[in-house]
């Protein structure tokens, strides 16, 4: 019988979980979803988080049956679906962390060069911090994740002091807009912001395989990261006008900037531009460095099985050198980066495969209806966004025809 998991351990897994939701994604939110309106964002927030949490239940109820400190998701598809799955799961994982890597360079540059305006090229913005965080992540894993959770409970304070000062400029007028189609524009995002699945092995270990103590902390640090998003998105579609000007939704939308920069033009105040810059700063700090080690974590399993032992090096510059090319070619890509990551890679490896799962293992028809509705919906959010990206479907914030 395993002993159970101390409150503190509970507490300190439940920051871990925000940390995680708490990224990238928060700050691209308003922007693509608010094109659709406030209360559409709010529906979709709510129907994607329950979604996610459903396929994070499925992947934790696997984990705990197994109970395999080596427990990774390419071998449990592997189980269910055979070579296939699991080469489809490793795809999935690499357009996730690659994506989301290279949103992570682009949009600390994006940030720091539209509110500082500093004498250098933004490339040198890019590359100051890839260089940082690349010999940060020399660091033992221990490391790193202790000062990750120091600075995940000191972004969550920041937070509230930002989106207290924004909540004076939020007009009333711009949350009652509707625009059901460009809804379909936020379906990435709103997945990427509750994305934190790559961690739930982690998370099962450290809470002694107690199924129920899972559950819970998980629900909890997702009603934490729903209530943060939400009021993101209050502040961000509150304060931003649904025009083309500087600090315009359609203007940031169209240039993939993050909600910072727009906010912070819009509120004029220079406390809040240091305090937001702050908070962009350490959110997307945090979200590279927890997806880089995941990212390093699946390149030396990569590499010890093909070369026979783990090369430090190489499995470094194979998980941060592509997104760094990658953002250097293209340093407008941050919405479109994460777009691609949850569009494809989190709705294929955290969506419609655990959904596949759910349905193989019913117990009940209830449990397998469910199942079938989970997978479908994940399925759409696939189609949509395979819609958008080959051209089939042209979504903009002025027009949206089907070719």
């Amino acid at each position: 019988m395993h002993e159970k998991p101390s409150v503190l351990q509970i507490i300190s897994i439940g920051f871990l979980i925000v940390g995680n939701l708490i990224g990238a994604g928060i700050l691209a939110l308003p922007i693509n979803t608010g094109l659709a309106g406030f209360f559409p964002s709010l529906l979709g927030l709510f129907v994607t988080s329950a979604a996610m949490y459903y396929s994070a239940i499925i992947l934790s109820t696997e984990a705990v049956s197994r109970q395999e400190s080596t427990f990774n998701y390419p071998s449990l598809y592997q189980t269910y679906l055979g070579t296939a799955g699991k080469w489809v799961a490793v795809l999935a994982n690499l357009i996730i962390l690659y994506g989301l890597l290279t949103a992570y360079l682009t949009g600390i540059t994006s940030i720091i060069d539209n509110l500082f305006h500093l004498p250098i090229k933004p490339v040198w913005v890019m590359l100051v911090f890839f260089a940082i965080t690349a010999l940060i992540s020399l660091a033992s894993v221990g490391k790193i994740m202790k000062y990750v959770a120091l600075l995940v409970m000191v972004k969550c304070a920041v937070f509230v002091v930002i989106a207290g000062m924004a909540g004076s400029h939020i007009k009333a007028q711009n949350l009652t807009h509707f625009n059901w189609p460009l809804f379909v524009c936020g379906i990435p995002i709103l997945v990427t912001a509750f994305h934190f699945h790559n961690i739930i092995p982690a998370i099962c270990e450290s809470l002694k395989w107690d199924q129920k103590v899972i559950s819970r902390t998980m629900l909890v640090g997702m009603v934490m990261g729903f209530v943060m998003n939400a009021t993101w998105l209050l502040v961000g579609i509150g304060v931003l006008p649904l025009d083309h000007s500087q600090i315009g939704l359609v203007n940031a939308f169209e240039k993939n900037l993050p909600a910072t920069i727009p906010l912070a033009q819009a509120i004029g105040s220079q406390t809040f531009l240091l305090l937001a810059s702050f908070f962009a700063l350490v959110a997307i700090t945090t979200a590279y460095l927890a997806n880089g080690m995941g990212l390093i974590g699946f390149m030396d399993d990569l590499t010890s099985h093909h070369l026979g032992k783990v090369n430090p090096l190489l499995s470094r510059a194979l998980a941060f050198g592509p997104p760094l090319l990658i953002a250097l070619v293209y340093p407008d890509i941050f919405l479109k980066a994460i777009d691609f990551a949850g569009g494809f890679g989190i709705v294929t490896l955290f969506g419609i495969l655990p959904a596949i799962i759910a349905i193989r293992t019913a117990k009940t028809g209830t449990q397998k209806v469910l199942g079938i509705v989970m997978l479908l919906l994940f399925a759409l959010f696939f189609a949509f966004e395979v819609g958008q990206e080959s051209g089939l479907m042209k979504i903009s914030p002025d027009t949206e025809h089907w070719k």
